[in-house]
């Protein structure tokens, strides 16, 4: 009976391997995909796989669960990967569908790892996390009783998950105190609300895109739609803020790019199978090009935040202000296994229109600015994750490591006053005086016109 199962075991592993039902950024792809690779090979590490499994199933001091294991060993090889290749168990896979649509019921929370340790990237905006007291870089050491080391990403979500009104108790540790300290945060329902507008200037419109979701394109064209009726001929510029915003939807990315991009390459992605190698144009008929524009950007901007920043720049369209961003320059796609559950896995990288990879590097601002009171307080950048991929574009043995936190960039803090937010600031005087140079050239040239 246990060689059968051993057996039935082993053939699962095997299909597991070749076959998947994918799920791309823009909805289900219902497809059923074989994928290249050595036959021979995979065949001899399937026998030693099986043989372990064997093993264990024969002198294990209990019986072991077989799904267990196998999903134990899926995501084990999932982590040898790189750092946001990952396993989702079915609830798992559930929430991570959450995360693009809709609303769930939590703390309001963006994690990421770090040598092992489960690290906030940075808190949602007027969630339990944030009005607890969350802090961009804290390093959370344990979920109510359960220690966060080695715990996956998705793991750590499903804990702090929950209904509304129930508690949740995480353990930080955070750079500048002595001991670890221990939060208890009431759960809310946590709205996806992607863009935000706020009214700071009568003359320089100001959007706030805190993450790329599947209404992100709606919500942005919105906010644009009543600045411009606010403001009417009074306008002077625009301000998006992708100040930590860590990414999300790639094909919500695009369409606000091409927002103000309006011919050429937006994004390109290249990977190992050809229809992975792919280059996404600006629509010109869906294009506003003409506004001036600066996108701010930090430390804990990343991935779909790195795709706009890095398009509106390499096509002139947009000035980059604030501090260099995460690095995260690869697409994950989702594949939806037979039971429900799903990987997550690396499958290209991204590049900019002038071909840049931003793996490892990010977006550099063209004009660095910092905000009082920052300082280098160990954000997560991609760099710094093991496993990382590399850049193909740079010598990333030569240089300088960034081996402690002091070596790190700084992770902008976002006052909630703006008038205490240098990086707005200098944007908003910055767009003003494009502004006021461009009426004084316009003049100049009328009153030498003969």
């Amino acid at each position: 009976m246990k060689h059968i199962r051993g057996l039935k075991i082993g053939i699962f592993i095997a299909l597991l391997l070749l076959l998947g039902v994918t799920m791309d950024n823009r909805g289900p792809v219902m497809d059923v995909q074989a994928y290249p690779g050595s036959e021979a090979s995979s065949y001899e590490q399937i026998k030693t796989f099986s043989q372990a499994i064997s093993i264990v199933q024969q002198n294990y001091v209990e019986e072991p669960d077989d799904e267990e294991m196998i999903r134990g060993a899926i995501q084990g090889m999932l982590r040898s990967l790189d750092p946001h290749s990952s396993f989702m168990d079915p609830d798992m896979y559930k929430e991570m569908q959450i995360d693009t649509a809709g609303e769930f019921q939590g703390v309001g929370i963006t994690i990421g790892i770090r040598d092992g340790i489960l690290t906030v990237i940075a808190p949602i905006d007027d969630t339990p996390a944030f009005r607890a007291g969350i802090q961009a870089g804290d390093k959370i050491v344990r979920i109510e009783s359960e220690p966060t080391k080695e715990m996956s990403l998705m793991e750590a979500v499903k804990l702090m998950r929950g209904p509304k009104g129930t508690d949740v108790t995480i353990t930080v540790v955070r750079k500048g105190s002595s001991e670890p300290i221990e939060l208890t945060i009431t759960r809310d329902v946590i709205p996806l609300i992607s863009t935000k507008v706020k009214d700071i200037d009568d003359a320089v419109g100001y959007i706030r895109v805190t993450q790329f979701q599947k209404d992100t394109k709606e919500e942005f064209e919105s906010a644009l739609k009543k600045i411009r009726e606010e403001k009417g001929d009074a306008l002077k510029g625009l301000v998006i803020d992708l100040r930590n915003n860590p990414g999300g939807l790639l094909m919500s990315a695009i369409d606000i790019a091409n927002k103000f991009v309006d011919s050429g390459v937006i994004v390109s992605t290249k990977g190992r199978l050809k229809n992975q190698n792919y280059a996404y144009k600006a629509d010109s008929k869906v294009s506003d090009p003409e506004i001036p524009i600066v996108i701010l950007v930090n430390g804990g901007s990343a991935s779909a935040s790195e795709i706009v920043a890095g398009a509106l720049q390499d096509h002139k369209k947009a000035i980059i202000m604030g501090t260099t961003t995460f690095g995260k320059g690869s697409v994950q796609t989702i594949y939806r296994l037979n039971d429900g559950s799903g990987m997550r896995v690396t499958t290209a990288k991204y590049y900019t229109p002038s071909g840049r990879s931003i793996q490892n590097t990010g977006i550099e601002p063209d004009i660095i600015v910092v905000n009082r009171g920052s300082g280098p307080s160990g954000p997560i950048r991609e760099k710094d994750l093991s496993g990382r991929l590399d850049n193909e574009q740079i010598d990333e043995d030569e240089g300088e490591k960034p081996d402690s936190p002091d070596l790190l960039p700084h992770m902008d803090v976002i006052p909630e006053n703006p008038d205490e937010d240098d990086q707005l600031m200098r944007a908003i005087d910055l767009l003003k005086g494009l502004d006021l140079f461009r009426a004084q050239s316009a003049s100049e040239t009328a009153g030498t016109t003969e």
